[in-house]
């Protein structure tokens, strides 16, 4: 059983806090559920919606036609219609001709209780729980959880009992306390949950919403967070405050993270551990910056001039990006590396259901000497790894320039191929780590054909398996360093092989062919929009019969 409900209208209408509302009251019953965002670039007016998709067995993705609609406004109804299944049920108090419509007069509701016009929303809730038969109580439990304003109560009372059942769905038995996170609070989760000290970062959409959530949990955590300038202050503050010995991280997108790019090739000389979390957009320029895509794969490897180490981590889903935080935090400070989180729109502000978030294995550590004399900042060791002090308990000299173990500059040619040669070195120690406790890319399903991708496409990829049963789905979630060994062997053993993504250029096909040879078929999709599951099993089903 799944159902998916619309809900769309204008900005300013109050569309997202409907959606969790309603999708929190689901999961107190004992769904799943998963919530999409779609919206322009509008503070009020345009056109938004969300997709708040439910069942009683773990969810992914959302889908595009639509079993309830809750239509704000007329617009909503003429652009969605085509989405509607024929038994859809249309929730709204517009003057409009449909089949299964529950017309509930709002104006009267709300001037009986004397109420602001925004409840109106609420007696909608109201009036779709009736529609499907649930218990009110549920979902005032909700309401009162998420606003303010008691009168949302009085609402959702009359608009259940001004609307009618039409339809009847099962309660799932088991009612076990789930975890209803999105994929930006993972990541805020994951950073508290290493120490974070300090956030820097220019407002950015889809990473704006990280200096939100770090913000309102300042007081609670002891930590700063610190809107600059520009990114290129973002940047080299970030670098600064890690430097002094605070554990710091920043928070961009694409045209964002171009504007560091510099700063990142200054952390590659200096090693000063930083974490760059870096929410892809629609690209190039500044593209369409309320929608999704996977563009930016490539600059994430790429970004900064010369050679140095990075890491680049990819999480699929909000569970996945908490505990792949961790481990960006406690590579960077072990390793004194760049770690970036690469995530996007659809992940950072997608809401997923979770049976439990475990406590994570690892614990970040910031290992710092204390009271050195004669330090060397770059001393040449074996594994590359140099130990770290900081300002008060050492002379720590760094620059951007080539140095030597002191971190004085040198052009002299035999140090300058050591120095090279140690950061270098450096990564290859932390990829026999990461290899060794990390899970890099991880397999789901049994088939004999594959399906390849990375990051938020997870979701949508997992909910089409049920359909395309002859598949099975390598996930890879280190883009740096990369699994190719596991790549390698899970091509090798397949049948058809066939990589997702959502992009225009095949970027991680690209990065693919790099480290293993293997040159694949692609379904690229780069509309700003994401995968839904029907779109994968659609165009699998034409690329294997070679009408793609």
């Amino acid at each position: 059983m799944r159902i998916n409900i619309l809900i769309g209208g204008q900005a300013g209408q109050g569309i997202e806090a409907s959606s969790e509302i309603l999708a929190k009251s689901f999961i107190k019953l004992g769904f799943y559920s998963f919530v999409y965002r779609d919206y322009g670039s509008f503070i009020t007016g345009g056109h938004n919606f969300n997709v708040i998709s439910i069942s009683e067995k773990p969810i992914h993705s959302h889908e595009l036609a639509f079993d309830l609609a809750i239509a704000l406004d007329e617009n909503s109804f003429k652009i969605h219609r085509n989405e509607f299944k024929p038994d859809c049920i249309l929730i709204s108090d517009l003057s409009v001709s449909y089949k299964k419509y529950v017309k509930v007069n709002t104006q009267e509701i709300i001037e009986k209780i004397n109420a602001k016009p925004l409840v109106r929303n609420s007696i909608f809730l109201g009036a779709l729980f009736k529609a499907l038969d649930l218990p009110l109580e549920t979902l005032l439990e909700s309401i009162k959880e998420r606003l303010k304003d008691e009168k949302n109560l009085e609402a959702a009372k009359l608009g259940y009992e001004y609307s009618r059942k039409l339809k009847k769905i099962e309660i799932p038995e088991r009612r076990n306390k789930k975890v209803f996170i999105d994929g930006t609070t993972a990541v805020g989760l994951g950073a508290i949950y290493s120490g974070l000290d300090i956030y820097f970062a220019y407002p950015m959409t889809p990473a704006t919403p990280l200096l939100h959530f770090l913000s309102s949990k300042r007081e609670e955590y002891k930590m700063k967070t610190l809107q600059l300038e520009n990114e290129i202050a973002v940047a080299n503050a970030a670098l600064g405050a890690s430097y002094a010995g605070a554990i710091s991280m920043v928070g961009t997108s694409g045209g964002g993270f171009d504007l560091m790019c510099e700063a990142m090739s200054l952390q590659g000389m200096t090693e000063i551990p930083l974490v760059v979390y870096l929410a892809q957009r629609a690209s190039p320029s500044t593209g369409m910056p309320t929608y999704t895509m996977q563009g930016d794969l490539k600059l994430a490897l790429n970004c900064g001039h010369g050679d140095f180490p990075r890491v680049v981590i990819a999480p699929g889903d909000a569970k996945e990006a908490f505990y792949k935080t961790i481990e960006a935090f406690y590579l960077a400070y072990k390793y004194n590396v760049l770690s970036i989180i690469l995530s996007d729109k659809h992940l950072a502000e997608s809401f997923y259901t979770f049976d439990s978030i475990e406590e994570p294995k690892i614990k970040v550590e910031n290992i710092i000497l204390k009271d050195q004399k004669k330090f060397k900042t770059y001393s040449l060791t074996k594994d590359g790894i140099s130990p770290r002090s900081v300002p008060g308990e050492a002379i720590v000299k760094v620059n951007s320039y080539e140095h030597d173990e002191y971190g004085f500059t040198t052009e002299d040619a035999k140090t300058a191929k050591a120095m090279q040669e140690k950061r270098m070195r450096k990564f290859e120690t932390l990829k026999k780590e990461v290899e060794g406790k990390f899970e890099m890319a991880k397999v789901y399903g049994n088939g004999k054909n594959l399906i390849i991708s990375f990051g938020s496409t997870k979701g949508a990829i997992l909910d089409a398996l049920s359909t395309l049963k002859d598949f099975r789905f390598l996930h890879i979630i280190y883009i740096s360093p990369f699994p190719k060994e596991i790549v390698k062997e899970e091509i090798e053993k397949s049948k058809r092989k066939v990589i997702i993504e959502n992009n225009v250029g095949g970027q991680l096909g690209s990065v693919i062919r790099e480290n293993t040879g293997f040159e694949l078929d692609e379904i690229l999709k780069y509309d700003g929009r994401p995968f839904t599951s029907e779109e994968i099993i659609l165009n699998v089903k034409r690329w294997l019969s070679g009408k793609q």
